[in-house]
C-alpha cells in the first residue's frame, strides 16, 4: 500500500471548497492512479477522521499558447497537466484544519 502523502497532493482551497467545509465535506488533488478506497484510507491516516463518502473527478489539461502572435501558430503550443479532484466528506463531528483564518 502507497504512503498517504503519495495520494494526497494538496487541498483544493477555493471559495466553493470553503462553503462546503461547512458540511464536513473536503477538496483535494490527488494522484492520477489512486481510487476512492485509498483516498478514504489516506485521509483517515492524515488526519485521524472518519471518512463517509468519496467522490472523485477527472480534468484534462488545457491546451496553452506560450507566445502570442503569428510566428507561434504551432511551436509555442502546450499542455497543463490533467490532474484528480477528490470530494471527501466526513462523519459528523470530524472536521480538518486545513488553515487558520485570520
Amino acid at each position: 500500500m502507497r504512503e498517504p502523502y503519495e495520494i494526497i497532493i494538496a487541498p483544493v482551497v477555493t471559495e466553493k471548497s470553503a462553503d462546503q467545509m461547512e458540511n464536513n465535506t473536503y477538496s483535494f488533488v490527488v494522484a492520477k492512479d489512486a481510487n476512492k478506497i485509498e483516498i478514504g484510507h489516506a485521509v483517515e491516516k492524515l488526519w485521524d477522521v472518519t471518512v463517509k463518502d468519496v467522490r472523485t473527478m477527472r480534468y484534462a489539461g488545457k491546451a496553452k499558447r506560450a507566445f502570442m502572435g503569428r510566428m507561434s501558430r504551432g511551436a509555442g503550443m502546450g499542455r497543463r497537466p490533467s490532474w484528480k479532484k477528490a470530494v471527501v466528506q466526513l462523519s459528523e463531528g470530524d472536521y480538518i484544519e486545513l488553515y487558520e483564518a485570520g
